[in-house]
């Protein structure tokens, strides 16, 4: 699995939003981010968010992106706008729910589909939201501490 881009938000925009409007808090693309056990990425929205949380991190396959981009006619929108923290190529995600995997030498447990959600047809494309069903990426646990980094 090789990682295309890293992405950390201090804060929601879709989640906790139901019935309001969408936040503006950006997802911030870095270089590198550390990794800790049980709790997430350093500087996510998600860090620390409550014990044995599901959704630690997220990943989402670029070739998904790739072929949302090519459906719905859309350029210009970078891999941020579906707000999962880990953009990867290579890897069947859906795959590895329920399985232990390695990345870069950090563990994590695939834990369930990271479900998209009506906020997609908002922030990507009408229809997004359907289209994504079943592939909207891999919600994850981390298992040990280490640090990820994009283009290894």
């Amino acid at each position: 699995m090789q990682i295309l881009h890293l992405y950390i938000s201090p804060e929601h925009n879709f989640f906790g939003h139901h019935g309001k409007p969408a936040g503006q808090a950006p997802m911030v693309e870095v270089d590198s981010v550390e990794c800790v056990a049980g709790q997430g990425l350093k500087g996510d929205r998600f860090f620390g968010f409550k014990e044995d949380y599901k959704g630690q991190v997220t990943f989402f396959a670029h070739e998904v992106y790739e072929r949302l981009c090519e459906q719905f006619q859309v350029t210009g929108v970078e891999p941020s706008v579906f707000r999962r923290n880990i953009i990867t190529q290579g890897a069947d995600l859906p795959a590895l729910i329920g399985q232990e995997f390695e990345v870069q030498g950090v563990r994590f447990l695939g834990t369930q589909e990271s479900a998209p959600c009506y906020w997609m047809n908002q922030a990507f494309a009408e229809g997004a939201e359907g289209a994504m069903k079943g592939h909207g990426g891999l919600r994850a646990k981390v298992l040990s501490d280490g640090v990820l980094r994009t283009g290894v």
